[in-house]
């Protein structure tokens, strides 16, 4: 991870990009996916730059989700991007594990017009995966020789966070690596599973309540399932 704090006015993201004094990254702080391709991600090669970006960000609607927070983070130069994710696969009934060696914005295009491009294998919930695998994984997707190794201890750690933590998705994009041979989580997304809420209670503390819709809210609080949806329609689900 790179160096880095949260801000919520433009002021504080100047703040931020001068305590680290090196150019940053402004990332509005979403819970959704394509930020990149929507304008919420910015580079700034100063602390007036942040400023002016967050400015810009803050208050963006990513689809559906205003951005109320940007994460200042320091910049990195790389030399390569990969992706790597677990989750849920509900149609096969497993976990899976998903690597590729084209990693960044376009993942969804190269899952779609180059599948061969992405690797997936299956987890064993109990066994887990261990290093051995992981280089095994790394080495199938195409990572290059000299980040297998520290790309491999990357994916035993990103399961170890997906297991402890209940999650259904788990995904770092980019995984990037450096000149000098280091693996870094450049951006990623988190999905957890609510019905594991009652033994994750730290997970409460994650919630952004700010941008929760009202009435979802009451029927979760009321242990009732409520997406609220556009148009005129509604449904009713009543088991299956």
């Amino acid at each position: 991870m790179l160096p880095g704090r949260v801000a919520t006015t433009p002021a504080q993201a100047r703040e931020v990009a001068t305590e680290l004094g090196v150019p940053v990254v402004v990332k509005a702080q979403v819970k959704t996916g394509g930020r990149g391709k929507a304008g919420g991600v910015r580079p700034a090669p100063g602390p007036s730059s942040a400023e002016e970006t967050a400015r810009d960000i803050l208050g963006m609607d990513i689809k559906g989700h205003v951005a109320r927070s940007v994460l200042v983070e320091a910049a990195q130069v790389v030399t390569d991007e990969f992706y790597l994710a677990f989750l849920l696969d509900r149609a096969e009934r497993t976990f899976i594990v998903m690597c590729s060696a084209a990693g960044g914005m376009d993942i969804e295009e190269v899952a779609a017009t180059r599948p061969e491009a992405l690797v997936k294998l299956p987890v064993d919930p109990v066994e887990g995966i261990g290093a051995e695998d992981a280089r095994r994984l790394a080495a199938q997707a195409g990572l290059p020789a000299q980040v297998i190794e520290p790309a491999a201890e990357a994916i035993v750690r990103l399961w170890q966070v997906f297991k402890r933590e209940d999650a259904t998705l788990v995904e770092v994009n980019p995984l990037a690596a450096t000149s000098d041979g280091r693996i870094i989580a450049l951006d990623g997304k988190v999905t957890l599973d609510d019905n594991a809420a009652f033994r994750q209670p730290d997970h409460e503390a994650l919630a952004d309540k700010a941008s929760e819709d009202p009435l979802e809210a009451a029927a979760k609080a009321k242990d009732l399932n409520y997406v609220k949806l556009d148009g005129s329609v509604g449904i009713i689900g009543n088991g299956a």
